[in-house]
């Protein structure tokens, strides 16, 4: 995964609370092999309807999202994070999130910015009334920022998340940070155990 330290760009205001991954992206689309196309399927019920505030114009060139409360329940789905990237989406804003969305997100490199209920509906309200708001989100500052607003707000990420972000980190290469003491183990292992086939 690329590093990432500033997200940066507009927003779009998804006011609904307990949105799940299956709202996220539906069942059918999991039966994909490849890791790639599922920005078709990001939210493709509720884009049926025209009034849905992803099929409005004015947001075409959000980057994050300010969600309701409770974003990413359900079900444990990888799925629902790509399909989030891979329609442009850097960050999720919302006053909490599933635990498995968010553990999932860290480990792909989607910012989730727990805010409070309070700055989570104001924000929610004012990119409503300007859809060209600029929020940054400052990985390295754990800050979240509107300049227009005179708005800085520290968020929580934990140390080893934060890492994670700034130096690009997805488990694989958490692992391969240790691969000289790896090496060093495999070289020393005695000849009858068995090895990995090359």
């Amino acid at each position: 995964m690329k590093p990432v330290r500033i997200v940066s760009g507009r927003a779009v205001p998804l006011d609904r609370s307990d949105v799940d991954t299956d709202q996220i992206i539906p069942s059918d689309w999991l039966k994909q092999v490849e890791r790639t196309g599922f920005e078709k399927g990001l939210f493709s019920e509720w884009r049926d309807d025209p009034g849905f505030v992803m099929n409005d114009e004015r947001f075409a060139a959000a980057t994050i999202i300010i969600a309701g409360p409770n974003f990413g329940v359900g079900s444990s789905r990888e799925h629902a994070v790509w399909a989030i990237q891979q329609s442009g989406f850097e960050a999720v804003v919302s006053p909490r999130f599933g635990d498995i969305f968010r553990n999932n997100s860290t480990k792909n490199g989607l910012v989730p910015v727990v805010v409070s209920p309070e700055l989570g509906q104001r924000l929610l309200d004012e990119v409503e009334r300007d859809p060209e708001l600029e929020i940054t989100i400052d990985v390295e500052r754990r800050v979240l920022e509107v300049p227009a607003l005179d708005l800085s707000e520290p968020f929580p990420l934990d140390d080893a998340t934060q890492d994670r972000f700034l130096n690009g980190l997805d488990d694989i290469g958490l692992s391969l940070r240790h691969e000289a003491a790896i090496d060093a183990f495999e070289a020393a292992r005695p000849a009858w155990m068995p090895t990995s086939a090359v």
